[in-house]
């Protein structure tokens, strides 16, 4: 597969993996039902995991890896916040104040990963 269709199909995905996130977290915080259908549970995992498979290929395909490239390392490590945060917010975070603080904490991280992307810097923010 070319580099171009790999990289529209991981940028598709973050799209839409952060589109549900950000639904799930409006969800999450109305109480809705939403959360408990199906579809709702099991379509992010599927939309991850073409993510982190097109983020792999992508990587293969440049020749970089995440601990001689700062940016890449930077954004698997912001990953893991994002995940951990994700985690809490939508499952283990406790009360529902604690678990909105998680949510929004989660998108600040996946915004710092987006500027990383994007400018191929880890110091984006200093």
């Amino acid at each position: 597969m070319s580099y171009a269709a790999l990289k529209m199909i991981h940028v598709f995905s973050v799209a839409l993996s952060y589109l549900l996130f950000f639904l799930r977290g409006i969800w999450m915080a109305q109480g809705s039902a939403m959360l408990r259908r199906r579809w709702t549970r099991i379509t992010p995992h599927v939309v991850d995991t073409v993510l982190l498979t097109s983020a792999i290929a992508l990587a293969v395909t440049l020749g970089q890896d995440p601990i001689h490239s700062a940016w890449l390392g930077a954004k698997v490590t912001g990953l893991l916040f994002y995940i951990g945060l994700g985690m809490m917010a939508l499952r283990f975070g406790g009360t529902r104040r604690a678990r909105i603080a998680y949510w929004i904490s989660a998108q600040c991280v996946f915004l710092y990963i987006v500027l990383v992307a994007l400018t191929k810097n880890p110091m984006v923010l200093s």
